[in-house]
């Protein structure tokens, strides 16, 4: 058997503590209950609901209780803008503008494609707002109700495809990124090189 050196001893006698702490540690881990973590595994269509289609409650024009996700947005392709129903600012241009991009889309419209335009006015909206992210990033301008985001939220909500565009926009530039979305960029190039 070899002799110790004094450094060995020293390595020896540096490691002791060490040796004691982990044998403490394990004591106390006996103690104590086990932490486990288990991890809630979301779809990601899931995911993407829970965090930005909430489904609340909305009324029709016509009177009608439709919920936001389930009626108006679930297996859907949908086009939403926010406006006031008395606004003289951007609502007037917007609101406009999509008439035109829905004479541009057709008999699409109503078909296969769905237009929402929802009231900033009552107060129970904000949620959805602020989900669909319809909101400027500066608090104090997003508290001002009378200013409001002129923007178009355009959705393909089974396959996952969400986008924003200018509401002023060209007509045809928007109608063409609806299309983007919703058709996808394979179908959208097979009907230019087809007209």
């Amino acid at each position: 058997m070899t002799a110790m050196t004094r450094r060995t001893w020293l390595a020896v006698l540096g490691l002791l503590p060490a040796a004691g702490l982990v044998s403490w540690a394990e004591g106390s881990d006996k103690n104590r209950k086990k932490e486990t973590h288990t991890w809630e595994d979301i779809p990601p269509r899931e995911l993407i609901r829970r965090r930005h289609l909430p489904d609340v409650a909305l009324v029709t024009h016509q009177g009608k209780t439709v919920r936001f996700y389930e009626d108006l947005v679930k297996d859907k392709k949908v086009v939403i803008n926010f406006v006031y129903t008395r606004c003289q600012g951007v609502c007037v241009p917007v609101t406009a503008n999509l008439v035109r991009v829905q004479k541009l889309l057709g008999d699409r419209v109503g078909r296969d494609i769905f237009f929402y335009s929802i009231t900033l006015k009552p107060e129970d909206i904000e949620l959805l707002r602020k989900k669909l992210g319809f909101t400027y990033a500066n608090p104090v301008e997003d508290a001002d109700k009378s200013n409001h985001v002129g923007m178009i939220r355009t959705g393909n909500e089974p396959y996952l495809r969400w986008a924003a565009c200018p509401g002023q926009a060209h007509p045809a530039w928007i109608a063409k990124s609806i299309l983007l979305e919703m058709d996808g960029p394979t179908h959208l190039a097979a009907t230019a090189s087809a007209g």
